[in-house]
């Protein structure tokens, strides 16, 4: 018998949001940036529940990997915390996944936890392990801006959407090609366009592309290290939650060439994780570049060209904002034509 995804309680004003670092840290010239964000969401009616990780970075981290684990471990537990929204990801969250009590987070109430990047690393695990659904999307920091892009902004219409029902985002207009952190918010200089590995943009003489599926996904360069592990049961995940749905994989890359991108997606292939996929959205790739004349369709063709499903690249997902809030786990529907897409997402 499938199992149903379990969907923690709608975000709402006057709830309590905590801020922790499992894997980064904020150095001190970047503070304005966490008091920024703590302005802004405060203005918008959450309170605010500060970690001590946060203050604090040194060799890639935030705290030691105990300090970390257990604060995560704390927020998550706490019964007045309702979502947990880390600053952004780093390097190495994966060294606390050993460190935190599985069996007491199967039981415990489920609260919303929103990032991106190496925090794609716990929401992968957490939600495969455990049948909770997570949000992959902005950072905390990426939530300092007053007003938001209209993208980045659903993410709070997405938490705040009740069980049951469904919630719908589009493509951006333009994207960031470049961060600059003493720049306020998102600088959108660069027209958005989804492409489709079958023959590119379509145009209004294409049908339209759309599939169906359950969502599961990240960064692929951290979320790729869990394979052979513990924490990435995915063959367990679809065999208790999306044999009747399939699964849509999507999927963003950081610092990752085409060759990168080729082998960590053939080795994900070769572990059976698309075997049940029903389509897979790519990000744009943040830090790229090509090797020689090996570009990234040839990457994305070589690893995924045979599965016989529809594969979207450019989609608004990773490291280059403005980007969608993906639920893990949501019954969702993906549909393209024209270079723009459109995301449905069902809460059931």
């Amino acid at each position: 018998m499938t199992k149903q995804i379990i969907f923690p309680k709608p975000l709402a004003q006057g709830d309590t949001i905590a801020v922790t670092a499992p894997s980064s840290g904020v150095t001190a010239d970047l503070h304005p940036l966490l008091h920024k964000t703590r302005s802004h969401m405060e203005q918008i009616g959450f309170n605010i529940k500060e970690g001590d990780t946060i203050w604090t970075h040194n060799k890639c981290v935030s705290a030691p990997q105990v300090v970390r684990a257990r604060e995560l471990m704390d927020f998550l537990m706490h019964p007045n915390i309702q979502a947990i929204i880390p600053p952004w990801g780093g390097e190495f969250l994966m060294d606390i996944l050993p460190l935190l009590d599985w069996e007491q987070l199967k039981e415990a109430p489920p609260k919303w936890v929103l990032g991106y990047s190496d925090i794609s690393t716990f929401l992968f695990a957490y939600t495969l392990r455990t049948g909770v659904a997570t949000a992959h999307g902005p950072n905390y920091v990426d939530l300092s801006s007053d007003p938001l892009d209209p993208l980045t902004a659903r993410w709070l219409t997405v938490l705040g959407n009740p069980k049951g029902s469904a919630v719908e985002q589009v493509s951006s207009t333009h994207y960031q090609s470049a961060w600059n952190h003493e720049v306020p918010g998102f600088n959108l200089d660069t027209k958005s366009e989804w492409k489709s590995l079958t023959g590119g943009a379509t145009t209004s003489s294409t049908p339209e592309i759309s599939f169906t599926g359950r969502l599961i996904g990240g960064c692929m360069d951290t979320i790729s290290i869990l394979i052979g592990t513990p924490y990435a049961p995915v063959q367990q995940f679809v065999q208790d939650y999306c044999l009747e749905s399939g699964v849509i994989w999507y999927l963003e890359s950081c610092e990752m060439n085409a060759a990168d991108i080729y082998r960590h997606l053939w080795q994900m292939k070769q572990c059976g994780w698309f075997e049940h996929a029903k389509g897979i959205l790519i990000g744009r790739p943040a830090g790229y570049s090509s090797i020689q004349n090996f570009e990234l369709t040839d990457a994305l063709t070589a690893a995924l060209g045979d599965l016989g499903v529809p594969v979207l690249y450019d989609t608004d997902i990773g490291h280059m904002p403005p980007q969608l809030t993906l639920i893990n786990g949501a019954l969702t529907t993906i549909t393209y034509q024209e270079g723009q897409g459109k995301v449905v997402m069902s809460f059931e």
